[in-house]
């Protein structure tokens, strides 16, 4: 174990020690607004609300820097805005009518990106934070609808605020007319439960197209 960790030492100080003077992956800053198709995972604990499920088709909007560090790895940090959440069938265990849980939510992902001419590879993960939310349940049989704000705190039926989500995906660099795109897929899975009555954990399927501006690029 200790041999294995002196050598991972020794791969990632010779990827941060290539010259400066020789070249690294380009630098640029990227714009993206999106759809997402999310939904939750209620657990063992809640097995019997898994054939209710139902994806919610969200969004995503912010901003990327892709900074280069050597000619096949990269660091992004990004910021965005999302609008993510899942719904529940008619006639399921939990809510009885159809239902709809969405959340409003702050995230700040940072990815290790690896590099293979116009592929590339991302691992990572975000922390996210709920600015709000919003329970919309639909009559059915003896139940009336309703529509609720989502409490956040240490109530029992209360939701937490806080999300950390692994990710991983892959995307495609092309040139439209002069004009940087990426084709952006990633998949990503919560690690938080976010609601304290119900078992629930994010899980979320974002295809992108994002538009890049190319900053700067090291040559020889």
């Amino acid at each position: 174990m200790r041999q294995t960790f002196k050598q991972l030492i020794s791969l990632t100080t010779l990827l941060l020690a290539i010259s400066p003077t020789s070249f690294s992956q380009t630098s640029k800053f990227s714009i993206s607004i999106n759809s997402l198709t999310t939904n939750f995972n209620y657990g063992k604990s809640n097995a019997t609300l898994q054939p209710f499920k139902k994806n919610f088709t969200g969004l995503q909007a912010g901003f990327s820097y892709q900074a280069g560090i050597t000619p096949v790895f990269s660091i992004v940090p990004e910021l965005y805005f999302s609008i993510k959440g899942g719904t529940l069938k008619e006639n399921n265990p939990l809510t009885i009518g159809k239902s709809t849980l969405r959340l409003y939510s702050i995230e700040l992902p940072v990815l290790a990106r690896v590099h293979c001419k116009k592929l590339y590879f991302n691992a990572g993960a975000y922390s996210g934070y709920a600015l709000s939310g919003r329970m919309k349940i639909d009559g059915y049989s003896t139940t009336s609808a309703s529509s609720s704000k989502l409490l956040f705190g240490k109530g029992l039926n209360d939701f937490k605020r806080f999300d950390f989500v692994a990710l991983v995906g892959a995307g495609y660099n092309f040139t439209v007319s002069r004009t940087n795109l990426n084709l952006d897929a990633r998949y990503g899975y919560g690690l938080t439960n976010i609601s304290k009555d119900v078992e629930r954990h994010n899980r979320v399927l974002n295809i992108s197209l994002v538009v890049s501006n190319q900053h700067r690029q090291k040559n020889k």
